[in-house]
């Protein structure tokens, strides 16, 4: 893995290896402990994916993740950086559940907004645009109001925006729910082409067929990792002929009862408690 040094904040930092290092991360909400104590390294270049059922904590992972969830213990490391640090603003893209754009702006204006947010150089603005755009397919609706595009189109808005200033690590939480199979087919391709250029994504689904779609997954419930494998070696290891049969045979490894597995081939509504 390389050489590894104490970074002062309880992690051994491998820079040149790791995207993201959590280690003991405990998360209280409302008086309610949302994740106890969960440790995981994800690999530089990887298209991670996050699954579990509606509640099992991948957003508020996430937004640990990226710095703006509080938590109540533990130390997260970010492309060698403490999360939420500053530094980190342009090289990490974020999207969120729900849409992060204004509906009131075109496509264009959206983009030009947040390109001067991240700290896109005015010189190449312009290119930045064309990039992302030609990336996510929205050249056609360039000069179009979000309040006037489809679902789907949004949430490609939302991702070129994620995209902006070429970050090291996309976060994205959920990103396909709710589009067409041709669409979501396409982000994928969008999500490893990034990942060829050494761009670290971590991935969260309800969808339990885009599993071998990821280098790598990581199953939660209730706040905990079930599983940390390559989806080859996780059928292997429960001898199960699909990622929704082992998640249930972990479940039941573990001693669970009454858990259901996220859906096969749909999605649970964007909204759905966390």
């Amino acid at each position: 893995m390389g050489s590894a040094q104490r970074d002062g904040h309880g992690l051994e930092s491998s820079r040149g290896v790791f995207a993201i290092r959590v280690s003991r991360l405990r998360v209280v909400r409302a008086g309610r402990v949302v994740i106890p104590g969960l440790t995981v390294d994800v690999a530089r270049g990887q298209v991670v994916g996050l699954l579990g059922p509606s509640g099992c904590g991948k957003t508020t992972l996430m937004r640990s993740i990226v710095g703006v969830q509080v938590v109540a213990g533990g130390d997260i490391e970010v492309l060698g950086r403490p999360a939420g640090d500053p530094d980190l603003r342009h090289r990490v893209g974020y999207l969120t559940q729900s849409p992060s754009v204004y509906a009131d702006l075109t496509v264009k204006e959206n983009l030009q907004y947040f390109a001067a947010v991240v700290g896109v150089p005015r010189a190449v603005i312009r290119a930045e645009l064309a990039r992302v755009v030609e990336l996510v397919d929205l050249a056609a609706q360039f000069s179009s109001r979000v309040d006037g595009l489809s679902g789907g189109q949004v949430c490609r808005v939302s991702l070129a925006v994620a995209l902006l200033g070429t970050p090291e690590l996309l976060v994205l939480d959920e990103p396909t729910v709710g589009l067409d199979p041709v669409l979501r087919r396409d982000l994928w391709a969008i999500f490893h082409r990034l990942a060829a250029q050494k761009v670290t994504l971590l991935v969260s689904s309800h969808v339990m067929d885009e599993a071998s779609r990821c280098d790598r997954l990581l199953l939660m419930r209730n706040g905990e990792l079930l599983a940390d494998d390559a989806p080859d070696r996780l059928l292997a290891a429960t001898g199960a002929a699909d990622v929704e049969a082992a998640f249930l045979a972990l479940v039941e490894q573990r001693g669970g009862a009454g858990e259901t597995a996220p859906p096969v081939g749909r999605s649970m509504p964007r909204n759905a408690a966390r």
